[in-house]
């Protein structure tokens, strides 16, 4: 039977019962995990009432408690250390927000590996332990220990046989507290890698499915650029033409008409058909990772510069001219087949000035998945065929069609810089899901503001590309055009010194990013219970504070007894940011969020950051579940039948709903937000 006697170094284990006076005193101890790896204890015993800091990056913060290990040939730190949970309080004196322990022993252990048969530990700690009116700081210079193992020890220890699970090998030795602090869960009982793949239910009530992108508003954007690209030079003109082709090529006007319809509807079916096809290919699934991924967005970044470039005059996009006149033969031959294939030779045709336009649409309505890409397409192609069949039926009204001119490339020109502005959303989406902090908000708005400024002066007639006619004088419509878009430019800049600008919110990166804020965009920050693991690269909106961790968040909630309002979100989600910017600072959410709950924002589509305790997948017990991202998907999955942003849910300490989860649809209405936390703090308080 193994022996149970405390391993400490008797000469160091005396010398610092006095360090801290009488409010604390030190001990150090070793226990044997397996084979050559060693756990070493350090154990600040606190006497009642007194607490002490966490060591901090604000230099103004008061001095926390530091261990450090003296570098050795004889033995190896592994990992971090681990340390007991902190909680944060503002120091009105200092005006800083300071980390703190307060009980009865502040406990923090580190894996050793000896790398010979008996060796020293030995290291140096310094700090203050404080209570209400004093502080004993420990003595100058830091006071030192030191812990021998093996046969040379001075005094017997424990052979404790514990679990080790995966140990990464660090060869310098960290500071105890930093970046990657983490709150120990151990005696919280949540550890979402156990649960069983079940829905949660609640009082025989559907869940929300979560659908934020409707059918209708997917319809009328892509009706918009339907309607725009009718405006172009390779369209416009033919309107006029075709229509015209109906009506005298035709037996009487009523067969004209129904050409005219064939005509019609068989644009509609031609580009229906490309949506069905990219409908099919990219499912939900694969909607997620082209939205979310850093590779499919630069991808569509670089396709958007292209555009781009194509309508400011560099190039013109074709498809092989062979296309466009097997198919214009088979036109030739009138009837309703003829109809079909003009439809199809003028889709061909018009590509380059369509192109681009069309690319756009089901970028955005592919990133969504499911029918969207149908959807957007049916949008498109019915603005599209529109004026052919109305004129057709409507002969009179060509007459007030505006004659072709130089104008028509001027749209072109104002596409391309539309193409611009677009093309940096998703650069911004792949900067901020892998973290590399060259596209911040400051940034972003700085490019968008010279774009528009420029797209401004274009349309004053101040700047001129290859295609463009003279502008001999300003025309109303152009110069009503131009004085939005400078007035757009100076709805931007406010946003440069920490404006919200909240009707931009869903579009540009979140305010979390600006290295300048305004004192008006400070908010007073929620109490947590320590340092959130992933909060260098995770962050939450107004001022609020939370944890990007479910087990970590629901351990501090068990501790303030408060219920858990959980964040399913993403960084590249744009509905995301608008509640956040115009729902979540609503003073009565704010306070709600705030003082009433403990927050827990779960983010899925951060692909970078790796999980402390990768798992098997609870949702299909297969997939290794590694990254923020991943694990963010599975709870989802798993509790909820979806995947989709935003989604709200909340839940007591016990993982029981207390109220139907909203998305998008519920949550952008501030009276129903509110409803939502207040119904689910009633449902709380009557469950205590």
């Amino acid at each position: 039977m193994k022996s149970f006697l405390a391993f400490l170094f008797i000469s160091f284990y005396f010398g610092l019962n006095a360090q801290f006076g009488d409010l604390g005193t030190v001990e150090v101890e070793v226990l044997k995990e397996e084979g050559d790896i060693y756990k070493l204890k350090f154990l600040l015993k606190l006497e009642e009432g007194a607490w002490v800091y966490g060591d901090s990056k604000d230099p103004i913060a008061p001095p926390g408690l530091v261990i450090n290990l003296h570098a050795s040939d004889e033995y190896e730190p592994f990992g971090e250390w681990v340390l007991p949970k902190f909680k944060t309080k503002y120091i009105k004196e200092l005006e800083v927000e300071a980390k703190y322990f307060k009980g009865e022993s502040f406990i923090a252990s580190r894996l050793i590996k000896g790398k010979v048969k008996d060796f020293t530990i030995s290291g140096d700690f310094g700090g203050q332990v404080c209570v209400e009116g004093k502080c004993i700081p420990s003595e100058y210079p830091n006071p030192t220990f030191e812990v021998n193992v093996g046969e040379g020890s001075v005094a017997p220890f424990k052979i404790s046989k514990a679990s080790i699970t995966k140990i990464e090998d660090v060869n310098s030795n960290p500071p105890l507290y930093g970046a990657d602090d983490n709150i120990s869960n151990e005696d919280c009982n949540y550890d979402f890698s156990k649960e069983e793949n079940n829905l949660k239910k609640f009082k025989g009530k559907d869940l929300d499915n979560g659908i934020n992108a409707s059918f209708w508003e997917t319809f009328a954007v892509a009706f918009i650029f339907g309607l725009g690209a009718l405006l172009t030079p390779c369209v416009f003109p033919m309107i006029p033409m075709t229509v015209s082709f109906f009506l005298k090529g035709s037996e009487s006007k009523s067969r004209g008409k129904f050409i005219a319809l064939i005509f019609g509807l068989s644009i509609i079916v031609i580009y229906c058909l490309i949506g069905t096809i990219f409908s099919i290919l990219f499912g939900e699934d694969s909607a997620q990772l082209i939205a979310t991924h850093w590779l499919p967005n630069l991808f569509f970044f670089g396709i958007f510069i292209f555009f781009a470039a194509s309508f400011f005059g560099m190039f013109e996009i074709t498809l092989p001219s062979s296309w466009s006149s097997k198919s214009d033969q088979k036109a030739d031959k009138g009837g309703v087949g003829g109809a079909l294939f003009m439809a199809l030779t003028l889709s061909l045709v018009s590509f380059s000035c369509t192109g681009p336009i069309i690319g756009t649409v089901l970028v955005q309505s592919v990133k969504v998945g499911g029918l969207q890409p149908l959807v957007g397409m049916l949008g498109f192609s019915t603005a599209f065929a529109l004026p052919f069949t109305l004129f057709a039926f409507f002969p009179s009204m060509l007459k007030s069609l505006p004659k072709s001119g130089g104008w028509l490339n001027s749209v072109k020109v104002v596409f391309g810089f539309l193409e611009l502005a677009l093309a940096l959303k998703f650069l911004s989406i792949a900067d901020q899901t892998q973290h590399w902090g060259i596209l911040d908000r400051e940034v972003f708005l700085a490019l968008w503001i010279v774009v528009f400024f420029l797209l401004g002066l274009y349309l004053l007639g101040k700047l001129k590309f290859s295609h463009d006619s003279d502008l001999p004088y300003l025309k109303v419509p152009r110069f009503i055009l131009a004085i939005f878009t400078f007035s757009f430019v100076v709805y931007l800049l406010p946003g440069m010194w920490g404006a919200p600008l909240k009707s931009l919110s869903g579009y540009l990166p979140p305010m979390s990013t600006m290295d300048f804020k305004s004192l008006s965009t400070v908010q007073s920050e929620s109490e947590i219970c320590g340092e959130p693991s992933y909060s260098e690269k995770l962050h939450l909106p107004n001022g609020l504070k939370g944890y990007f961790d479910y087990e970590e968040g629901m351990c501090c909630a068990k501790e303030q007894g408060k219920p858990v309002f959980i964040d399913f979100t993403g960084l590249s989600c744009q509905n995301c940011r608008k509640i956040e910017q115009a729902v979540w600072t609503d003073p009565n959410v704010l306070e709600l969020l705030r003082e009433e709950f403990v927050i827990i924002s779960l983010f899925g589509d951060d692909h970078t950051l790796p999980l402390n305790k990768p798992y098997v997948s609870v949702f299909d017990g297969e997939k290794l579940i590694e990254t923020v991202g991943q694990k963010t998907a599975d709870i989802q999955k798993v509790w909820f039948g979806q995947f989709a942003q935003p989604y709200y849910v909340t839940m007591d300490n016990d993982k029981n709903l207390l109220e139907v989860p909203i998305a998008y649809e519920q949550a952008q209405y501030k009276s129903k937000f509110v409803s939502f936390l207040k119904k689910s703090l009633e449902e709380y308080k009557k469950r205590k």
